[in-house]
């Protein structure tokens, strides 16, 4: 059995939330600056270098990309011959953001009731974390702060069946357009069908996750995937409202088993600040 300890969790989930958000990752960098040549529109290819201006100065003076540092989703892969010592992986997860963000001057943007809008006293604690137990002795922890304009915009459906994939279609390019600017495109797309209610927004939050550029490993999935790129930036809105073919950067699928009476669709949307962070011990 190997054993990680609590506090080596703390002092990496720590690093990573400050590392999140003033460091965007090198494959959304490269979609950005391949996209700026390929624009069509000046203003949105002014817009795309303006963007990428933005990641320089934020990675260089270590500074918050967007004012808004997000709330900590954690999907986590716990390997069954793997414990953790000296406290619960979740309360090692939470007190690693709460240091992170305080350490870093990151804004705290979480409350700790929905209803009353208290603030949290914990520097953007609690995290979302998402467990699950795999083969092996390795514990991974994909993090990432999704920023509330996106997420706002976001939205889920339960489709009939006979809706079929030209319903899916309709809905993913329905929720990127009544999002419009707000989500502050280009954006990733994440999609989930399938499964239930709960679980295709999980599937959909879960594709995000992917690196830039990957399809899905089925065939019909990925074509699909191409095809709502090309029919999201066939929309006009382009970077940041302002116009152009640069709508999506990509777009995700991710898909389960489900009820011969459902087909539930979740659209989960990604800003251009794409801060994620891969852990593995």
């Amino acid at each position: 059995m190997r054993e990680i300890s609590y506090q080596e969790i703390v002092k990496r989930v720590s690093a990573a939330c400050e590392d999140a958000n003033v460091e965007l990752g090198d494959e959304m960098i490269e979609a950005l600056r391949s996209a700026s040549i390929t624009e069509t529109s000046p203003v949105a290819s002014d817009v795309l270098d303006q963007l990428l201006t933005n990641a320089a100065v934020a990675a260089n003076e270590r500074l918050p990309m967007c004012q808004d540092t997000g709330v900590i989703v954690c999907l986590v892969k716990v390997g069954q011959d793997c414990r953790v010592t000296g406290g619960g992986i979740t309360d090692a997860i939470n007190e690693g953001v709460r240091t992170g963000y305080e350490r870093g001057y990151l804004r705290h943007s979480i409350v700790t009731n929905p209803f009353t809008r208290e603030k949290s006293e914990h520097y953007n604690a609690p995290a979302i974390v998402h467990i699950e137990i795999v083969p092996g002795s390795d514990l991974l922890i994909q993090l990432t702060a999704k920023g509330g304009g996106a997420e706002n915009m976001s939205a889920l459906k339960m489709l009939k069946p006979s809706d079929g994939v030209e319903g899916v279609k309709a809905f993913v390019l329905d929720t990127v357009k009544k999002a419009g600017p707000n989500a502050c495109p280009p954006l990733i797309v994440g999609v989930g069908v399938g499964g239930n209610f709960e679980n295709c927004a999980y599937l959909a939050k879960k594709s995000l996750f992917r690196p830039i550029g990957q399809r899905s490993e089925e065939a019909y999935t990925a074509q699909l995937e191409d095809e709502l790129i090309e029919a999201i930036n066939a929309l006009g809105i382009g970077p940041q409202g302002l116009g152009g073919n640069t709508t999506a950067i990509d777009v995700n699928i991710e898909t389960n088993a489900c009820h011969i009476a459902a087909l539930p669709v979740a659209v989960n949307l990604n800003c251009h600040a794409v801060r994620h962070q891969k852990i593995k011990f």
